[in-house]
């Protein structure tokens, strides 16, 4: 089976190009399930209840998040009436909603299990370790679903490359989220997981990793506080798609995509 995983949705340039490029790519790659990041799909800063049921209408299956998550307190008491909503797993307890979720796509029946972590170098926050409760939880998501995708928000390139060899052979894939850079390292890894350090935002590259360019420049040349607003221009989808035997869960392939207008045109 071929999982779809979209980097982290920025904005309305990044749900525009998402509506515009998900019917081609499900298409050509003949997509059984769909996972997007959309902790800023609400202007750059978190998510909404309305536009959760917006991505979901476009036939994304799962959707995970990180440190943003909680930037629209609006989501706060409709969380935990979304499970295909995840936030990092590894969030202190007491926080509203979920770190996990096992949903079915097109095959009905075969499950697929999400889960969502989030790294601790260089982030907010007092948050476990996500090497011993992601482990123990894709332990547990085991018995429901042979087909794991792990979703680790991140900054540090060392602690996503540390996470995609702790899960080797227990999940199917790791991928990276939250730096807005896509890397070309996706690979497999030696015991049958499919890696790639980050998938990259699927928003608008004419920026500063999804923010006016201008406003970012200003904040490093003068060190005074700007407003960030979301850029508009050059929007594209990034995302990785993952080849799954849904019997064993273990991967076959990763291919990696970052798809502009233009090439949406030409598929």
């Amino acid at each position: 089976m071929n999982i779809l995983i979209i980097g982290d949705v920025v904005g309305s340039p990044g749900r525009a190009i998402m509506k515009k490029a998900l019917p081609l790519v499900f298409r050509k790659h003949d997509v059984d399930y769909c996972i997007a990041n959309v902790e800023n799909a609400a202007g750059g800063f978190g998510v909404t209840r309305e536009i959760c049921d917006e991505i979901l209408d476009l036939g994304v299956d799962c959707m995970t998040s990180g440190n943003h998550i909680w930037d629209k307190r609006e989501i706060l008491p409709f969380v935990e009436q979304i499970p295909q909503l995840l936030r990092p797993l590894n969030y202190p307890s007491g926080q509203p909603g979920r770190g996990s979720h096992v949903g079915r796509g097109k095959d009905s029946r075969v499950a697929v299990a999400t889960l969502n972590l989030s790294g601790r170098v260089f982030m907010n926050g007092a948050m476990d370790d996500p090497f011993t409760k992601g482990l123990a939880e894709a332990e547990r998501l085991r018995k429901e679903a042979a087909v794991i995708i792990v979703d680790m928000h991140a900054e540090a390139t060392s602690e996503k490359v540390a996470m995609g060899y702790h899960l080797d052979g227990r999940v199917s894939a790791v991928v990276g989220t939250h730096t807005h850079v896509p890397t070309c390292d996706h690979r497999l890894l030696p015991k049958g997981t499919a890696y790639c350090t980050d998938l990259g935002m699927t928003g608008p590259y004419d920026s500063v990793i999804g923010v006016e360019k201008d406003a970012i420049l200003q904040r490093f040349l003068t060190a005074m506080p700007v407003r960030f607003e979301t850029a508009k221009g050059d929007a594209r989808l990034a995302a990785a798609v993952v080849d799954v035997d849904p019997e064993s869960g273990r991967a076959r392939g990763i291919d990696r995509m970052l798809l502009s207008e233009k090439d949406l045109e030409k598929l």
